[in-house]
């Protein structure tokens, strides 16, 4: 598999999503809301996408799942005690039910938080010109705000607080409208939980998912204590390839494998973890069309959709104008699964993680209303709600503070950081990493730089024995540490445990600074050279 490129993608329009009802835009959030039933302060308040969401008319419904829920999901029932929370709504009612305890004895007064005023994001500018959002204990009931500590501190439904929700709600439908009738939104602790609980949902000790040949090694780690083996499905440059996933699926043997055709996708489509691969429009109609041939339900885990970058233009060409308008910014982005789903059969996994920060814990599931029933009565028993604490942050700064509109400003912005910091590590790579065994192309998404190192050009000449490979991968990645420069082992993401026949690393540009990022690579090739018995760099 070659080291995915970055592709100057053309945006797609859903036009069957297109021929329903008009797409919800920005401007139309407020006549929405408008027409909407205001928003409930009450403690533990119920919530749903129903109450925020456009009604679909025309639009089909998602089909039915039962048979692929398992026998753990469908025994779950709603919980008394969440239940009877809805009732707190009901004007005048004294609750002597629930274990809520009273505010009062919290100890916080309020909460503030320095933020940035869009279009000014940097730390330094958010230093200078940031303002103060303020979350006090009884806001709501004094009329200044939807949200508080007496509510958000509080226990809440499984679903999230309907503060939040409402915010994604109308973000999921902004960007990818999708084309069904009965989706909703549920909040979640993070991608990783939700993946874990669709796990639960759906597999049983035995089965097997599908996933890219090389996929996040996490979600690999969460399938493999519950009894779920991975079926690795073949990749190039554009990531996941459909004629390799309906080639197992026609050619499966039960009796060989010892468990049932798949039913289940996990997928990474936009700046793959590990190869930073991201799959054309054309490509993910292509996917659909085989879940649908073959009746595949799909996890879509997507927390680098809005990590896509400016085409990628070499250091001496100039840059690619960035996008003009928030219309402009969201037709650059690749078409999500989502927004092609007639049929209901896509969970889209959505995180906060990856654009505001990975220790708020909070991200969201967006899928048929069965499914997210499915999820809620889950969560109630385990996750219960995500973190009030952070619930309450996101509401101040993206609600509160930015609005819809200010969010997408910030999406542009890091579009552009990222930009700059994936140009940098490619730039470091043509000028450090040897050509002669080492190859690369700049990911479009992500964080991620995957590398390619031939290894049938060691001087030790070894063979495709994959032990034999492991241990080369191994020396060489050692190396690398021993001169100061920490990469990700290519077999760590393997999908399945053969190790594979072909040698990568994976780097990423995320978090360390420009020259650190630069002497790392330049770090690397110094290893590379120094194993592969080269004494010389790239023209230098």
């Amino acid at each position: 598999m070659p080291p995915p490129s970055a592709i100057d993608v053309e945006a797609a329009t859903d036009t069957q999503a297109a021929t329903f009802v008009e797409r919800l835009s920005i401007n139309g959030v407020p006549a929405r809301r408008s027409k909407n039933r205001p928003v409930s302060t009450a403690l533990a308040a119920y919530a749903s996408s129903d109450m925020f969401k456009s009604p679909g008319h025309g639009k089909p419904m998602a089909k039915r799942w039962d048979h692929i829920l398992n026998q753990e999901s469908k025994s779950r029932k709603a919980s008394s005690l969440k239940a009877a929370a809805q009732l707190l709504r009901n004007p005048g009612i004294i609750s002597l039910g629930g274990g809520l305890p009273s505010s009062t004895v919290f100890p916080f007064d309020h909460l503030e938080v320095k933020v940035p005023q869009p279009p000014y994001f940097t730390e330094s500018e958010t230093r200078e010109s940031g303002v103060l959002a303020r979350a006090g204990k009884h806001d709501a009931a004094e009329g200044k705000s939807l949200f508080d500590i007496h509510i958000a501190f509080n226990y809440g439904q499984a679903s999230g607080s309907v503060q939040l929700l409402r915010f994604v709600t109308e973000h999921t439908e902004i960007v990818h409208h999708p084309p069904y009738q009965d989706w909703q939104c549920t909040l979640s602790v993070g991608s990783t939980s939700a993946l874990d609980l669709a796990l639960r949902m759906f597999t049983t000790r035995g089965d097997y998912l599908m996933t890219e040949e090389y996929s996040f090694c996490s979600a690999i780690e969460t399938a493999a204590p519950l009894g779920v083996k991975c079926v690795g499905i073949k990749m190039d440059s554009e990531g996941l390839l459909p004629s390799d996933m309906d080639r197992t699926l026609n050619t499966w043997s039960e009796s060989e494998r010892g468990a049932p055709k798949p039913f289940l996708l996990y997928t990474v489509p936009s700046g793959q973890n590990p190869t930073g691969a991201t799959q054309s429009a054309q490509r993910r109609h292509e996917l659909y069309a085989v879940a649908q041939k073959h009746d595949i339900y799909i996890i879509e885990d997507e927390p680098y959709f809005f990590l896509q970058m400016q085409p990628y233009t070499g250091p001496d060409a100039p840059d690619v104008p960035p996008p003009d308008s928030h219309e402009a910014f969201l037709d650059t982005l690749v078409p999500s699964l989502l927004s092609m789903d007639t049929d209901g059969r896509v969970m889209r996994l959505d995180s906060f993680s990856k654009v505001v920060a990975p220790g708020a814990r909070v991200g969201w599931i967006t899928a048929s209303a069965q499914i997210v029933e499915r999820f809620v009565r889950h969560s109630e028993v385990s996750t219960q709600t995500p973190s009030g604490i952070s619930q309450l942050v996101l509401y101040k700064l993206l609600e509160d503070t930015w609005g819809h509109a200010g969010y997408l400003d910030w999406l542009i912005w890091l579009r552009l950081d990222y930009t700059k910091r994936r140009d940098n590590i490619v730039y470091a790579c043509e000028k450090y990493l040897p050509r002669e065994v080492a190859s690369w192309n700049p990911p479009m998404a992500g964080m991620f730089q995957w590398v390619k190192v031939d290894w049938r050009k060691h001087p030790s000449n070894r063979s495709e024995d994959s032990p034999e490979i492991l241990e080369l991968e191994e020396k060489i990645w050692r190396a690398g540490v021993d001169r100061g420069v920490l990469t990700a082992k290519g077999s760590w993401f393997r999908a399945e445990a053969d190790g594979g026949t072909e040698m990568f690393f994976r780097t990423t540009f995320a978090a360390a600074g420009a020259e650190d990022v630069t002497e790392a690579v330049k770090r690397l090739g110094e290893a590379l050279r120094a194993e592969f018995g080269l004494d010389h760099m790239n023209g230098h």
